[in-house]
């Protein structure tokens, strides 16, 4: 038969179990909050830090619209990808926009019941790049055009 003691372990090795569960958990808190500020992968391997935002290099983009009564126009401004819409604009019409590098500038015009005729222009750096014409009831048309993706591939407007 074995012989077992009951009773208190000794204090020593009591205080050394709590210092390593004590230093163990410190250790786990510390990687967690380094994971979730981002500067420690989850896998362990340092990330690197963002990087600040930057401003978006954009193109001077005119649209307009010539014709006389209303119509619907929308086009594409400083979002990129969203449109803004005017519901019964007055002709002729006329927008300059900052539209991002890389966007497809355009401007649909869509005529009312009564009809007419509008036509559209597009000009991105004052450089004439498109013209179309609606007639009709309900009459529809767009002008679009593409934007360099960077400031290196773009080409400067002429000198008027």
């Amino acid at each position: 038969m074995s012989e077992t003691t009951k009773g208190p372990r000794p204090t020593g090795d009591r205080g050394a179990d709590r210092r390593g569960v004590a230093v163990a958990g410190a250790m786990l808190l510390a990687c967690g909050a380094l994971v979730a500020y981002g500067i420690v992968g989850s896998d362990g391997a340092p990330t690197q830090a963002a990087a600040p935002a930057r401003a978006v290099p954009a193109a001077g983009v005119t649209y307009e619209v010539l014709g006389e009564g209303t119509a619907d126009i929308s086009y594409r401004g400083p979002g990129g990808d969203e449109a803004t819409v005017i519901t019964g604009a007055r002709l002729p019409w006329r927008k300059t926009v900052s539209v991002p590098l890389g966007a497809s500038p355009t401007v649909a015009v869509t005529l009312g019941e009564a009809g007419g005729t509008a036509s559209c222009t597009l000009a991105v750096r004052g450089r004439h790049v498109q013209r179309a014409t609606a007639s009709g009831a309900f009459g529809r048309t767009t002008c679009s055009g593409e934007l360099p993706a960077s400031e290196a591939d773009a080409v400067p407007a002429e000198a008027p």
